[in-house]
């Protein structure tokens, strides 16, 4: 028998099989849903285990292929929670209010994240001891509020190839954002949410804190896990081609090898030497006709 990433008695002690009010949820996560006890929907946990394991190989491939994943939850229940993990496994988040356009407008908010790090080097260089207390009291404090709108986004430089998300409801404008770029959505969905904009859903409890903290730890499980094998991948590649390289200068000696290294750094030679040619040609070709343009030759005189 398989093992799977969350025992049931992790689920049931951390509260993930509890849903919303009957009278709250939503139809199209029925399937889901195992009975209602009390006036609250009890959710599958045998689905949850299985849609786990399914999030967790996920998220593995993911990273295992140099991909981004980016850790979403804003609200109160889950802020520390996805601060810690992600900080643990090393990938970005947001745990305060979503930004508008964090995704579909990056280039902007990557300009702001970048006027940060300018900011943190200056203090750490020391010269805000340099300005009036006035301004680098401004400054200072310019650095906090960055941190807290755009601190969890310091180290992405680029866009993320997957979103996980605690709660879709209260991240409905992130959610939007993903589905407009087309980047995949993996989100813990409760019964009173829609999961057809998810991509890959953990039908879950996304309110209670060790719910959200159990699930968000063994994402970023999965994020180390994939860390793992792409580092060892290089370390194979590099190794290889290190033997590659120590094959070679053992079958054809060290003169020879010197040879094609000298043919090799030659050839990088003549190729700088074109490209400076063609650059001067260029270079001469643009003067001249910047000449024809403010001297233009005079106008023949007409036959009498």
């Amino acid at each position: 028998m398989a093992k799977h990433v969350t025992p049931m008695k992790s689920l049931l002690e951390s509260g993930v099989h509890f849903g919303h009010r009957t009278p709250r949820w939503n139809p199209k996560m029925r399937q889901y849903i195992f009975t209602q006890r009390n006036g609250i929907h009890i959710i599958d946990l045998q689905q949850t285990i299985r849609f786990i394991d399914k999030a967790y190989r996920l998220v593995v491939e993911t990273v295992a292929n140099g991909g981004v994943v980016l850790f979403v939850g804003t609200k109160r229940q889950a802020q520390d929670s996805v601060q810690e993990e992600a900080v643990r496994c090393g990938m970005p988040y947001v745990n305060q209010r979503w930004l508008g356009g964090t995704l579909t407008n990056w280039r902007t908010i990557k300009e702001r994240i970048d006027y940060l790090l300018k900011l943190e080097k200056q203090q750490a260089r020391g010269e805000f001891m340099r300005l009036v207390k006035k301004e680098a009291l401004s400054k200072e404090k310019e650095i906090a509020r960055l941190n807290k709108r755009l601190g969890g986004l310091k180290e992405m430089t680029r866009l993320p190839n997957l979103l996980f998300i605690t709660d879709i409801r209260r991240e409905d404008i992130a959610v939007k954002e993903a589905n407009v770029l087309g980047i995949p959505i993996l989100a813990m969905v409760d019964t009173n949410c829609n999961p057809d904009p998810i991509d890959y859903i953990i039908p879950s409890n996304d309110d209670a804190i060790r719910a959200i903290r159990l699930i968000t730890s063994k994402m970023a499980d999965a994020v180390l896990e994939g860390k793992a094998i792409l580092e060892a991948g290089e370390a194979e590649a590099d190794e290889a081609e290190a033997a590659g390289d120590e094959d070679m200068s053992r079958y054809l000696g060290p003169s020879t090898m010197a040879k094609l290294k000298a043919a090799e750094e030659a050839e990088a030679q003549a190729a700088a030497e074109a490209a400076a040619q063609a650059a001067t040609l260029a270079a001469a070709q643009s003067k001249e006709e910047a000449e024809k343009e403010t001297n233009p030759a005079s106008p023949a005189k007409e036959k009498e």
